[in-house]
């Protein structure tokens, strides 16, 4: 018997879950949970086989709880989210989870993908398999940020809207989109607030 600790903070999508996976031979469900601190609590008191981990939630995210996880027990995680950046697959995978599937996915791949976790083994949707390989067969020197690119880059750290930053630089505003739309690529983020930290993780920004 497979336990199953249930993990969103959507009190619909969980009882779709438990409903889909109750029924399903083999699978137990022995708990649920809304937000990544609860989850690391209830994985401690249930002790399930695998953890169904969505990745954005109140108070503590997937990614966190995940780490959590691993580290304390012998539970695997599967994250079960809608699709995310590169960046949140890799922080995921990086956090202990062994599989990463979407929530739009069929419910046989889903079910499969419990029962190859379970069984010590990985689980990722096409998409995101897709996606990784790609970022790993990316050079490096496509991720490095261009003078402008880093340019528009600081200015967005520094608080400055598009229309300021296009006034600053002399350029149009749809002139900064396009700019910020390749760093947004390159650093494989989607939105502004993440490339800023990303690239200081990086040191392409101070």
């Amino acid at each position: 018997m497979i336990r199953l600790l249930i993990v969103d903070d959507h009190p619909v999508v969980r009882a779709g879950l438990v409903g889909m996976l109750s029924d399903e031979p083999g699978f137990e469900v022995v708990g649920e949970a809304s937000d990544g601190d609860q989850a690391v609590r209830v994985a401690a008191a249930t002790r399930p086989d695998v953890v169904l981990m969505d990745l954005r939630m109140p108070r503590v995210g997937g990614v966190e709880a995940t780490a959590q996880i691993t580290t304390a027990g012998d539970a695997r995680v599967l994250i079960l989210t809608t699709y995310e950046s590169d960046d949140q697959i890799l922080a995921a995978i990086e956090a202990g989870a062994s599989g990463y599937l979407l929530k739009a996915a069929p419910q046989a791949e889903i079910v499969a993908g419990i029962r190859s976790v379970a069984a010590g083994q990985s689980a990722l949707s096409p998409q995101v398999a897709v996606r990784l390989v790609e970022r790993m067969r990316r050079p490096e020197a496509l991720a490095l940020l261009t003078v402008r690119e880093t340019e528009v880059l600081r200015l967005v750290a520094s608080g400055h809207s598009n229309k300021q930053i296009a006034v600053s630089l002399g350029i149009g505003e749809s002139t900064v989109k396009t700019h910020l739309l390749k760093v947004f690529d390159k650093l494989g983020v989607a939105d502004r607030t993440r490339a800023v930290t990303l690239a200081m993780e990086r040191g392409l920004l101070p």
